[in-house]
């Protein structure tokens, strides 16, 4: 799903990268995020600065994923080196290679995607065994409150609660590392189970 406008420049502020850097990453080193030597894969890569975060742990590779073509161009105007940004669905990663990623993240954006299922799917297809998935997402009570006040209109079929959630990458292969919550914000860390 595209963003709305409202959205897309939402998500290209000084505010939104605050969050990033000083919640949403740190929670995920916590919860065991090294990217040291290591092949990461953001779903969701919007316009590149959670690349310029993830780029600190000194990956071997980085790829970058975004279904929208303004947000890979804002991405590519970073130059990071080692790293890749491509416009692709995030519910069909076939041109990525099986257990070819060590590590997945995903900074908030399932609940934008209808398809969910198939996204977190696919994560774990491009995953080695034993890799790990980080995932930070706002829980449906709290999209619906964003929407009530923000007017976004979030799919309904995108939301799931805390436990729907856990519960579908446990019947796919990954089991919980950790979790955190904050103010209906939820971070986990998933292992690949085989």
């Amino acid at each position: 799903m595209r963003l709305t406008d409202s959205e897309f420049r939402g998500m290209n502020t000084g505010i939104r990268r605050f969050f990033q850097r000083r919640l949403e990453y740190p929670v995920f080193r916590w919860l065991g995020l090294d990217g040291k030597n290591r092949d990461i894969l953001e779903v969701g890569c919007g316009s590149g600065y959670g690349a310029v975060l993830l780029m600190q742990l000194e990956p071997r590779s980085y790829l970058g994923i975004d279904l929208m073509p303004e947000m890979i161009a804002l991405a590519k105007q970073r130059n990071l080196p080692r790293s890749e940004f491509l416009v692709m669905d995030a519910a069909d990663l076939s041109p990525i290679a099986d257990a070819s990623k060590d590590v997945v993240v995903i900074f908030g954006i399932l609940h934008h995607i209808p398809a969910w299922r198939e996204v977190v799917r696919e994560c774990c297809r491009v995953l080695r065994p034993g890799g790990m998935l980080f995932v930070e997402e706002p829980m449906a009570r709290t999209i619906l409150v964003w929407d009530a006040v923000f007017h976004w209109n979030h799919p309904r079929e995108a939301l799931f609660s805390r436990t729907e959630l856990e519960s579908h990458l446990a019947s796919i292969g990954f089991s919980l590392h950790g979790r955190r919550g904050l103010l209906g914000l939820w971070s986990f860390g998933f292992r690949k189970n085989y």
